[in-house]
């Protein structure tokens, strides 16, 4: 059985900083490209960042500069290290796992951005 399982969320003040983690089980994590979405109050769930399984990294414009993905093969993790946090950015995180036709998601992570 898969499980993605995002942690690391909650309440930050503007300019706060926040580490995400998403631990995986069920699969072969280094074969999968993995991503971190999220999906603000009202709004549509948006990309925020993919590590690929080779290791290379795509972000969302909005992030570029204050967040940074990686990922752990060897704890199969990736995770989210985010700085200079923004009111907009609060949403609820998910990370997802894809491989091909194989697409995983985990049920997500609630961070605030809130003084």
């Amino acid at each position: 059985q898969v499980q993605l399982v995002e942690s690391g969320g909650g309440l930050v003040q503007p300019g706060g900083s926040l580490r995400l983690s998403c631990a995986a089980s069920g699969i072969i994590f280094s074969g999968y490209d993995m991503g971190w979405y999220r999906q603000g109050p009202g709004k549509q769930r948006e990309l925020v960042a993919v590590i690929t399984n080779g290791g290379r990294t795509i972000y969302a414009d909005f992030v570029k500069g204050r967040f940074a993905i990686s990922r752990d093969n060897a704890e199969n993790t990736v995770y989210l290290q985010m700085v200079n946090l923004k009111p907009e950015d609060t949403a609820v995180y998910y990370c997802n796992a894809r491989q091909i036709s194989r697409l995983y998601w985990g049920r997500g992570t609630q961070v605030t951005v809130s003084s």
